[in-house]
Order: C-alpha cells, then structure tokens, then sequence
C-alpha cells in the first residue's frame, strides 16, 4: 500500500478505491449492485449471529465489501463464490490481509455445490447480498437440499424487497403468498431483518432491499421436497382458478386421482391455492408423490 493512502478501520483501502483502481464497473447482465458502505456490510455480518468458528459460504462477493466484513467479524473461514473474474485480483487483497481465512471459487453459484465446503461437526452458514437475477433460483435450489436438516445451519441473504415479502408470505398475505412462501415457510423460519435503501448501492436499483433470515426448522413435515415444489408450481401455477382446474397441470396426474388427492388433504377444490396453508399442500404433496411411486413397475 502506498505511503499515505487511506485505510478502514479493518486495515484495507474504502472499497470505493479499490473498485477505482481495478477498474470494476458493475455489470447489469451479471446482477451487480456494489455496496460500499462498511458499517452496512458489518451490520450483515452482525445479523448472522457469531461468527467464530463458522464456514461462510458467501456468493457474488463482488469487490468483497461483506466478505471483509465477515472475516473482520470473527469468521473463522469464508468461501466466497464469484462469477466475475474482473473481481479476483480484489478479492485475492482481502484474502492476503486474511492469511488463510479466504478461499475463492471462480464460477457460477447455480452449479457451484456450496455443500462441498462443509466440515462435519463444524457450522456452515450462507450469508450474501444475492445477484438479482439468481437469487431466487439459488434460494429455491437450497430448500430443496436433500436430506434436511441441511447443510448449512442459517442463512442471511439479501433480496429484493418485493421477493423477500414472498419468501416470509403466509395465506394471510394472499397478494404475496406463493410456491416460495411454502417452500421457505415448511422448511424453515424466515423472517425479514432490515431494509437496505437504493441509495446504499452503487448503482442504485430501483428497489429496496431487503436482508431475510432463514433459519432450518430441524423436523419439518416429512414430505419429498420435489413433490412439494411440483405440486405448488402447479397449484399458483394458475392462481385465479380454482384447485381442481389449476392442479391439473400438475405432471402424470391423472384425471381420477384428481379428488381423491383433494380427499387426502380434507381440501375443498373450489378453493384457490393461495387460500391453503403449508399442512395442505404437503399432504396433497404425500398423497401424489405416493401415487406415483407405487404406480412405478
């Protein structure tokens, strides 16, 4: 570092320096909103609980704005998941003030399998302000993790305000209540922590934000998480008709099995998805998922 440049309070340049001097301009096609604020980022990091003795799974580091801000925090190692190589060499910085504690993967998240960083008997945690455009994909591909409990044993992930609604939708929240609602609300707790304003980002998007907790419920109804997906998929698939119109789409169902998988969830095919609560749809879920594998040769 040259004589005189400004430092952080964790001993590295402000994050706007280090995104000038490398030149990393944030791209759309890749979902890229920067923050630089660090007391932000360590206001992150402190929502994930303590961090000592934690694996981070940290995706779309970027810069590394929340990855200083994890390692600062005591996380005793943070696996950061990045798709644009232009970050590297920044992140290679923040892994040189961190002897040890940073390990960076160049690829893409949605076949990066984070699960391969844990270590038996020792906490992984996901903790990342998602790239927009996957962040609901990424979120959906780890709810459906097989066997639960999970690898990880919370999450701390940033969305968009209007997707972090729906991730915490219940059918109370009829307008907001969707495959994701049940999908988060079976498997885990999730609960909206804080806001992060446009003006915080650079560039700034035309949303809020949004940092969601998801912590594993340890016993969640049993249910085969594929079922579950395909089922909901089918049911809000068409969510202004009515369940025995809007489940017909859902595959290898056949038109008789139709009532009697109503029947086994005591659910009134009248009723619209968003009307029927998470117990409803695992056992619809059950009852189809059985069906089909006892209809298998």
């Amino acid at each position: 570092m040259a004589a005189g440049s400004e430092v952080t309070s964790d001993g590295l340049p402000p994050l706007r320096d280090v995104v000038a001097r490398h030149g990393l301009e944030p791209k759309r096609s890749l979902g890229q909103n920067f923050l630089f604020d660090l007391n932000l980022t360590a206001r992150i990091a402190r929502t994930a609980g303590p961090l000592a003795g934690v694996t981070v799974v940290e995706v779309g580091p970027g810069p590394g704005g929340l990855t200083r801000a994890l390692l600062a925090q005591g996380a005793e190692r943070v696996v950061a998941i990045e798709q644009d190589s232009r970050c590297l060499a920044a992140l290679a910085e923040v892994a040189a003030h961190y002897p040890g504690r940073l390990e960076v993967i160049e690829g893409d998240a949605l076949t990066v399998d984070p699960s391969a960083y844990a270590v038996p008997g020792r906490p992984l945690r996901i903790v990342a302000n998602l790239p927009y455009n996957v962040g609901t994909a990424l979120l959906t591909g780890w709810l459906e993790t097989e066997p639960w409990p999970p690898w990880f044993d919370r999450m701390v992930l940033m969305f968009q305000r209007e997707v972090a609604e729906r991730i915490v939708a219940t059918p109370a929240q009829r307008v907001d209540y969707g495959r994701l609602g049940v999908l988060c609300g079976w498997r885990t707790k999730a609960r909206i922590q804080f806001d992060v304003p446009a003006s915080a980002f650079t560039p700034p998007p035309k949303i809020t934000s949004s940092i969601v907790e998801l912590v594993p419920r340890p016993d969640p109804l049993p249910c085969r998480a594929g079922a579950l997906s395909a089922v909901t998929q089918a049911a809000f698939g068409q969510r202004r008709k009515m369940l025995r119109q809007s489940l017909k789409a859902l595959p290898g169902l056949q038109p008789a099995d139709l009532q009697p998988m109503l029947d086994a969830a005591a659910v009134d095919g009248t009723r619209r998805a968003e009307e029927l609560t998470i117990a409803d749809f695992v056992a619809m879920a059950s009852w189809w998922d059985e069906r089909r594998i006892n209809a298998r040769p």
